[in-house]
């Protein structure tokens, strides 16, 4: 199925689309880890729900705060250097992750490493919007986000074995020494991508920020991927504490819960990713919300079950978030022009992080755990809460959707 999504392609085009979708892996498996690590963490740190909440929020309001900062200076640089130096950077704060041994220490290091990560899916995205036609977007962005996919087929597996095997540490570690091969492929083989330095307008870094916030066209589009990754930073932080704790399934049991998941995203990605470029996108985005506030309900609501059972439900809820983002970032890609999207990716990205920093504390104050071996209290609410936001959603990627398919206004 991959190989058919990316069919019509140059072999440059290709070796891009793999690059970008190997750096995502890294950058999804380094902040997705965290979840099924979390009860390890919780338990080896002796930290509560609401310092595990303050350790994935700050990864995220970290990236936020870089996004926005890198924002004005986004288009003024080639886009394989601005990789090049965040994603340095990333692996730098991935190794200070793998040897902290303290609360602080690695509240700390997911700070730096939220401050150079948190741009780079902005970088990438700008990548492909200058390669690539939007009508090969949906194609593209199906096979990047098979990172996504990756990192629960073969990572997360992979890093669960490791901190079982020897500890958590090692996980951060595996995933510093993998990216590092990736940015040696970067630097030797991607070529310079500076088509956008001859439609720049603003002479001025933070002219060109202000000009970006102001143009009323991308404030709608700010809003809604506000809102997109808020369900999944509310659900994906105590996951593994919720599985553990109140389902009664075991630490062994969640490779191949997540490695099944994953597959089932692998399945229904290039499957969606051509729909999005054939069919109208906002209706295939409404189906795939539909779908994620059914399961994320049942989820949510979930007694002691078989652990087939939860395993089917995962699959199925990720299918759903799965045609949620594909069409609703190809979408976003949509909207700024070229000397703008390196700005307007890198604020969409931190807006984004912003929100999910935001969501990420809200649940670890809503839910509420007594003892590290007790069962997750409130686990319930935050499924309402995440489906109350997925209709908020529905209405704004709409108003996306009708912006796309008017001119752009001088």
């Amino acid at each position: 199925m991959q190989t058919e999504a990316i069919s019509g392609f140059t072999p440059y085009q290709r070796f891009i689309i793999a690059i970008l979708g190997l750096l995502q892996f890294t950058i999804v498996l380094d902040f997705m880890i965290i979840s099924p690590l979390g009860d390890i963490l919780m338990k080896s740190l002796d930290i509560n729900t609401a310092q595990f909440g303050l350790i994935v929020s700050a990864y995220a309001f970290s990236a936020a705060i870089s996004g926005i900062m890198a924002a004005g200076f986004a288009d003024r640089f080639d886009r394989k250097k601005l990789l090049l130096f965040f994603y340095t950077g990333f692996l730098l704060g991935t190794v200070s992750c793998g040897m902290a041994d303290s609360f602080t220490q690695l509240l700390a290091a997911r700070i730096v490493t939220g401050l150079f990560g948190g741009v780079i899916g902005a970088v990438s995205l700008a990548i492909v919007a200058d390669l690539f036609r939007p009508d090969q977007r949906g194609r593209v962005m199906s096979v990047i986000q098979m990172g996504f996919a990756g990192s629960q087929v073969l990572g997360i597996p992979l890093g669960l074995f490791l901190a079982n095997r020897w500890t958590w540490h090692a996980t951060f570690l595996m995933i510093a020494a993998f990216g590092l091969l990736i940015g040696l492929a970067v630097l030797l083989n991607m070529q310079p991508v500076t088509a956008h330095l001859d439609n720049r307008t603003d002479k001025n870094p933070l002219l060109h920020l202000w000009h970006t916030l102001l143009n009323k066209r991308y404030q709608t589009g700010f809003l809604a991927t506000t809102f997109l990754p808020v369900g999944g930073f509310m659900l994906m932080p105590f996951g593994s504490a919720f599985i553990i704790n109140n389902l009664l399934l075991t630490q062994e049991d969640l490779p191949l819960i997540f490695m099944l998941s994953g597959i089932s995203s692998i399945i229904i990605m290039p499957m969606i990713g051509r729909l999005s470029d054939r069919v109208d996108r906002f209706k295939l985005f409404a189906a795939g919300s539909v779908l994620s506030m059914i399961m994320v309900l049942i989820y949510t609501h979930l007694p002691p079950v078989p652990l087939w059972l939860l395993i089917m439900v995962n699959m199925i809820m990720f299918m759903g978030i799965m045609s949620r983002i594909i069409p609703a970032v190809a979408l976003n890609t949509s909207i700024p022009e070229m000397h703008d999207r390196g700005a307007y990716m890198s604020i969409s990205a931190s807006l984004q992080q912003m929100a999910g920093g935001v969501a990420a504390m809200a649940a670890g104050l809503i839910v509420f755990q007594p003892h590290p071996h007790s069962p997750i209290e409130h686990y319930p609410r935050l499924g309402w809460v995440v489906t109350t936001v997925v209709l908020v959603c529905i209405w704004l990627v709409y108003r996306v959707s009708l912006i796309v398919k008017q001119p752009a206004t001088k």
